[in-house]
């Protein structure tokens, strides 16, 4: 009798949804694609056992994972992770490591070194210094950060109505669109909206695609938001050179920045002016194959 395959699972925990992809050697086991509400990086004890709840629940009765690899939101330390990976011993008998999201990228793109950007509901960056330490830029969330991300354009494209209106200028397209999809009268109401909002950044993050649509339809406003969330996702690149991360290949992901040409484009050109021997590579296959890649690196 031959012995089974090993069991690699990854789970890529994003800011909206989370995957659980599981490998019997070739072979998939499970694919679950699941909300990521309930999901409390900040206190390991509840995380792991949300982790934990998962695994059992996608693999078969009695199936235990060989390894198993989390790429989680809101990770944002490597403490926290290690944290999150000592609570998980109490459920998972098996390798484990936790990483940030972001840095599924790489490894999901067939890459051994390089940057994982990640512009979806929010935005951040990570790469690896010369000496194998961590080094994150960005994803402080909707309220003070994450821009390029689609709550910090919401942000930030609510910032640029109410500059207008102060100046005076009668509401464009950015402004009507606006002030529908948070169903308030007039400029001056967003404020209320936005703060009233209990999950921000989905709340938020959910009306990105109206600010495109203003653009498209002659905003010069909703230009100006896109380009300058282009720059400031290029700047994240640029915060990781400047602390020695080498930059060469950076693995483009996310619900936003790669289903909106305009954002895409506009960080490529901000890309290519600061930093111009980066090569940004958008990824093409789930993040999760990342998080099953690092599974099979722990055996």
């Amino acid at each position: 009798m031959h012995d089974s395959p090993p069991l690699w699972v990854g789970i890529d925990v994003g800011g909206t949804k989370t995957r659980l992809r599981a490998l019997a050697g070739d072979a998939l086991v499970a694919d679950r694609v699941r909300a990521s509400s309930g999901w409390r990086p900040h206190d390991p004890a509840a995380a792991a056992g949300w982790l934990a709840r998962l695994v059992t629940d996608a693999l078969p009765a009695g199936v235990r994972p060989s390894a198993l690899a989390v790429g989680g939101h809101a990770c944002e330390t490597p403490r926290q992770c290690a944290e999150i990976r000592t609570a998980l011993r109490s459920y998972v008998d098996a390798p484990a490591l936790v990483v940030g999201d972001a840095e599924l990228l790489v490894p999901a793109a067939g890459l051994d070194k390089g940057v994982g950007l990640v512009a979806g509901t929010g935005s951040v960056a990570v790469g690896r210094a010369a000496d194998g330490t961590r080094v994150q830029v960005g994803g402080w969330g909707a309220v003070l950060g994450d821009e390029g991300g689609s709550a910090g354009l919401v942000r930030e494209a609510a910032r640029a109505c109410w500059a207008a209106h102060d100046r005076g200028e009668p509401p464009d397209a950015l402004a009507g669109a606006l002030t529908e999809a948070f169903g308030v009268p007039e400029v001056p109401a967003l404020g209320a909206a936005l703060e009233s909002a209990t999950d921000v950044s989905a709340e938020w993050g959910r009306h990105a695609p109206v600010v495109f649509s203003a653009a498209a339809a002659g905003s010069r406003l909703a230009r100006e938001v896109i380009d300058a969330g282009g720059r400031s996702l290029a700047a994240l690149v640029g915060r990781l050179a400047g602390r020695g991360v080498v930059v060469d290949d950076v693995v483009v992901a996310g619900s936003t920045v790669l289903v909106q040409p305009p954002l895409y484009g506009a960080f490529t050109a901000a890309l290519a002016e600061a930093l111009p021997g980066a090569r940004p590579r958008p990824l093409r296959v789930p993040p999760v194959n990342g998080a099953v890649e690092l599974a099979r690196s722990l055996r």
